[in-house]
């Protein structure tokens, strides 16, 4: 099931309703059951391997805790304590990560080694990367003693698999999810309220935004070989639009689903392409993702603590890291890295303090540059892509021509896709100073109302009828 699909448009509603007509003591129950219920529309294969990632984690986690509370007298007691909890804490890393790795990477690895791929045939589980992680920040936070394990298994298995977030994030971190679902609470009308107005900002990024702009983008990436020139800077510019679209679309659904429930998932996005650096940018763009490497992975390597030439090391290995997490391919792994050289070279050229038009432009052209590699089939196609960018630009009144051709879009067809983006952007600037939504809301009816009943019709209108395309952060 996806949230752009009539079975979720019917699921929601329903689930909604009978979620607050429940004792507020069986509402976890509820939730659990519905979400067991979500995944298994979406991908019933692998429901067994989220229980088994979810009683794992929470086993080890308990293990960690008793650990934790272990006394420890003498230095050798201490040391042994130590060296247990590294033990439990290794295995379960070994162990969840092992599944990814089985399920995403098996043939990847076999491909750089020069070997035969066994015949196994494994379907990507949908969501396995992003509540592998959530699981392992949450055995690492135990580890760290950060808070303790939870001993309820109801409470822990919804806190793995609540169903808003549980395709594609937000990563969601213990100490902010599980309180939230024990909280004894009563209906908020306006909690609801702004949660839909959320969720209807998302369905507009995916489904007229994002959709519209896909097939154009899908046939040039796709074909690289019939196209050449500008095509290729615009393809990229309308990728770049897409999948922040399509990304924080769900993101907005999902954040704004879960407020229907009463909970508070963590924040996303935020305004990433009016970022004036990359730090920024990353401080900007999937949120949950970048600090979890931060936190788990850029931190415990060092950080900055140890010198210049580590710092700079610690960047790379951080961002290589999240290129693989994004795909099991050369290309992804070279995008993490172009990133961690862009922030090498902040460090070392760029003035700390970015202002005005130009470092904004400068920065969305970084960005952009690194999409090709992301959005590329293979390594071969993004620099079939980046090497055939600029031919012709020398006439450049046929540069741009044969792109429009190449396009083949009408001039109309231009302005029509302009327009919802144009409205995105100023949606995005107002956000950076004010939340848009909570504004609108403060206006009187006979003023809200219509904006409303406007917005919902574009919606319907602009987008495409009868087609449920699955979100593009599901192939991670």
């Amino acid at each position: 099931m996806i949230f752009n699909s009539i079975g979720f448009a019917v699921f929601l509603p329903i689930i909604f309703i009978l979620y607050w007509i429940c004792p507020a003591k069986y509402r976890y129950l509820f939730l659990l059951a519905a979400s067991f219920y979500f995944y298994m529309q979406t991908d019933r294969r692998y429901i067994f391997l989220l229980l088994s990632t979810a009683a794992l984690s929470y086993f080890l986690a308990l293990a960690l805790q008793s650990a934790n509370s272990l006394p420890g007298n003498g230095e050798c007691e201490k040391r042994k304590i130590r060296m247990l909890k590294k033990i439990y804490l290794l295995a379960g890393i070994l162990l969840l990560t092992g599944c990814l790795v089985i399920f995403k990477y098996l043939d990847f690895f076999f491909e750089a080694a020069g070997l035969a791929s066994p015949v196994i045939q494994l379907m990507l589980p949908v969501g396995i990367s992003f509540y592998t992680f959530q699981t392992l920040g949450y055995l690492i936070d135990i580890y760290r003693g950060k808070y303790p394990a939870e001993r309820h298994f109801g409470y822990y298995c919804l806190f793995v698999s609540f169903f808003p977030q549980l395709l594609s994030g937000p990563i969601g971190r213990g100490d902010i999810l599980l309180p939230q679902f024990k909280k004894s609470r009563s209906f908020d009308p306006s909690q609801a309220s702004y949660g839909m107005k959320l969720m209807a900002v998302g369905y507009f990024k995916k489904l007229v935004v994002a959709e519209l702009l896909a097939p154009s983008v899908n046939n040039i990436y796709d074909h690289p070989a019939d196209y050449i020139g500008l095509v290729f800077p615009i393809a990229t510019i309308m990728f770049a639009i897409q999948i922040y679209c399509d990304f924080s679309g769900y993101t907005d659904i999902a954040i704004g689903c879960a407020k229907l429930f009463g909970i508070d998932l963590q924040e996303n996005f935020k305004s990433p392409y009016f970022s004036r650096s990359i730090r920024e940018f990353w401080s900007r763009w999937h949120i949950s993702l970048s600090t979890w490497f931060r936190d788990y992975v850029y931190i415990p390597l060092g950080g900055s603590r140890k010198g210049a030439f580590r710092h700079c090391l610690n960047l790379v290995l951080t961002f290589l890291v999240s290129g693989l997490w994004h795909g099991a391919g050369i290309h992804y792994i070279v995008w993490g890295a172009v990133h961690g050289i862009y922030q090498i070279l902040e460090i070392c050229v760029r003035p700390k303090k970015q202002r005005g038009f130009f470092s904004l432009l400068f920065t969305f052209f970084e960005v952009c540059f690194a999409w090709v590699f992301f959005r590329a089939n293979t390594l071969q196609d993004a620099w079939f892509i980046l090497s055939r960018s600029l031919y012709g630009i020398g006439d450049f009144s046929n540069y741009l021509k044969n792109a429009v051709i190449s396009l083949d879009m009408s001039y109309s067809y231009m302005i029509y896709l302009c327009i919802p983006i144009l409205v995105l952007a100023a949606y995005d600037y107002v956000s950076l100073k004010t939340d848009v939504i909570a504004h609108i809301s403060s206006y009187k009816p006979w003023v809200r109302y219509p904006v409303y009943i406007v917005f919902l019709l574009v919606i319907l209108l602009f987008s495409e009828k009868g087609v449920a395309t699955e979100f593009y952060y599901f192939q991670f």
